[in-house]
């Protein structure tokens, strides 16, 4: 294992000897070499969009017959960064072939990249040869007075995201009346999901100061474990508005909201099953783009359809039961947070417009909690209510047995009169299943017109 500070380290595999070239009782041993080149620019390459971030070290066999390559057991190579990765930019395992192009040039041919940190990267090879590795610096750089602003807007975000997922969860937990439906519920728990994930990520750079090993891997499994739970209950609520919308279902399915949770929660499996597998992952950078690629494929998948179904149900209902544009703006606001979709911003950040998207990728998911909080607390009727029932004094205050669904607050609930029944011929004298269907269809559709329908 190599020391702090140490710039080039190798491990060589114990298959290594069976290369060993055949020598006589007058012939020299063979032994291994090693080199090292502290001059990187003796290593020109073509490479567009990368630069060699390590020095170069190799290791040979000597008196050997034949390259030395395709062992069943890899080399290990760490290097140390000549500039610190501090952006988590891709970095590339490789090694130097001279026969690349006439001239020499670097190829990633049997190397490939084990775990990369800030300061050090760690490659397997299959053969021996000049080893190093290239930076990614294609992506254009964010000057630092763009990347401190953007700092302090995560950091503020994540804060006010944190104290508003605090209240919405103490909100519906509480109050038991806001929780007895499935969309609260999932709710609460895609809630907490976030609440964890700004909090430790608050308390990140606090904690990998005390440059305590076992801390920062432990921060790390939480980090991703709330990352992947938050895009979990993401999808099951668009998967939960996809049957509710969509598949209309009347079918009692038991323990539905258990069921939910055990795959809501499930991430944690996954996190313990890599602590257990390669528990350095932790400990260098561990990225999780696929799993959130697809999370955000299905919610988006999701979200057109439910704003599909939802558009039909609005033409096909009666006459002066339609809302406005902005209450149809609202909710796809809504769903936009409450399902994530913001994170798609991300794979824009790139091209000249990439400041702009960054900050639009920094403002809207730093401060996802308080738009939760404000789409599904503020704006929410009956949290408003429970709000004024509980919480609230003097005139401010709403007595419990006043709260009706056709009251306005404060003011009795006059009574609605009868509404005039239109003269219609009678085909009731009929006697045709058909034509008693059209009746009660008819006077059915009379009674719904003349009273407000509930909002989908």
């Amino acid at each position: 294992y190599p020391f702090n500070g140490t710039v080039a380290f190798i491990s060589l595999p114990s298959v290594l000897q069976n290369s060993f070239p055949q020598y006589g009782p007058n012939q020299n041993p063979p032994r291994i070499q090693f080199h090292f080149y502290g001059i990187p620019e003796l290593f020109k390459s073509s490479h567009k969009g990368q630069i060699l971030n390590t020095f170069v070290v190799s290791a040979s066999v000597t008196n050997a017959s034949s390259p030395i390559k395709d062992l069943t057991e890899d080399v290990k190579v760490t290097l140390h960064h000549r500039i610190p990765n501090t952006l988590q930019k891709k970095v590339q395992c490789v090694y130097w072939n001279f026969n690349k192009n006439g001239h020499g040039g670097w190829d990633d041919h049997g190397c490939r990249k084990y775990n990369s940190s800030s300061d050090y990267t760690t490659c397997l090879c299959d053969h021996l040869t000049h080893f190093g590795v290239l930076l990614d610096v294609s992506r254009t750089q964010v000057d630092p007075a763009n990347e401190q602003i953007l700092t302090i807007i995560t950091y503020l975000g994540c804060g006010v995201s944190s104290l508003f997922l605090g209240i919405t969860v103490l909100t519906y937990t509480v109050f038991r009346k806001l929780r007895r439906d499935y969309p609260s519920q999932i709710l609460i728990n895609l809630s907490l999901a976030m609440l964890g994930l700004n909090l430790v990520f608050l308390v990140n750079s606090w904690l990998s100061s005390w440059g305590l090993y076992g801390l920062c891997v432990a921060v790390a499994f939480t980090m991703h474990y709330f990352l992947l739970a938050s895009f979990t209950w993401m999808g099951l609520e668009a998967v939960h508005m996809y049957f509710a919308l969509v598949k209309v279902f009347n079918v009692y399915v038991p323990s539905y909201i258990l069921k939910f949770c055990a795959l809501g929660w499930l991430p944690l499996g996954i996190c313990i099953l890599v602590l257990i597998v390669n528990r350095e992952a932790y400990s260098s950078n561990l990225y999780t783009n696929t799993p959130t690629t697809l999370e955000l494929l299905d919610d988006s998948g999701n979200f057109v359809v439910v704003l599909i179904q939802i558009r039909q149900m609005r033409v096909n209902s009666p006459a002066g039961t339609r809302s406005g544009l902005m209450h149809d703006l609202k909710g796809v606001a809504s769903l936009t947070l409450l399902l994530g979709l913001t994170w798609t911003v991300g794979f824009c950040t790139f091209g000249p417009g990439r400041i702009v998207m960054l900050y639009l990728f920094t403002v809207f998911n730093t401060l996802q909690g308080l738009f939760i909080f404000i789409f599904h607390c503020l704006m929410k009727e009956n949290v408003r209510k429970q709000w004024r029932i509980h919480l609230c004094f003097g005139r401010f205050r709403l007595e419990e047995h006043s709260w009706s669904n056709s009251a306005s607050v404060g003011v009795p609930a006059k009574p609605r009169p009868n509404p005039p029944r239109a003269s219609v011929p009678s085909v009731r004298s009929v006697k045709s299943s058909s034509t008693n269907s059209t009746s009660a269809s008819s006077d059915s559709s009379q009674r719904d017109s003349a009273f407000k329908r509930p909002n989908l």
